[in-house]
């Protein structure tokens, strides 16, 4: 009598269908979570920043840092009101770097298409928002809007 020890090729053919449909089903979920759980920290980074420049600005007076249009000038004014030693933030999204776009018009800001820098400021308004026009994950809000 012949026993054989091993699967069947219809066996496990069976088993590396199961663990792919599981994986299609998986993989989307976790990759919606991620990109949720950067859109949340997104969000808080720029509450943070807006009430650093509402503090800035109850603090000095109603004038807003920045106020010579310098990207330098205005982290440098904003720091003391970040955590100590706690660098400014980068923007996950876009441009992904802590770079600013600064404007002095006093217009409503609006993020670019191709961005390079991470985040926009306007010193006049004291407007600030994400530098990027791309939607976000629910495919409709963009994040020059949040």
């Amino acid at each position: 009598m012949r026993r054989n020890r091993g699967f069947t090729l219809v066996e496990l053919v069976v088993v590396v269908m199961i663990l792919g449909i599981l994986a299609a089903i998986a993989v989307p979920k976790l990759l919606s979570t991620t990109r949720t759980a950067t859109e949340g920290g997104l969000k808080q980074s720029l509450g943070v920043i807006r009430n650093v420049i509402e503090l800035y600005a109850a603090d000095n007076g109603g004038s807003l840092p920045g106020a010579d249009g310098a990207q330098a000038t205005f982290k440098t004014d904003v720091q003391p009101y970040l955590r100590t030693g706690a660098p400014f933030p980068d923007c996950p999204v876009g441009a992904k770097n802590n770079s600013i776009r600064m404007q002095t018009s006093g217009a409503a800001l609006v993020g670019d298409a191709s961005p390079t820098l991470g985040w926009a400021y306007d010193n006049q308004s004291g407007q600030f928002i994400i530098n990027s026009n791309a939607a976000s994950s629910d495919g409709v809000t963009l994040y020059d809007s949040f």
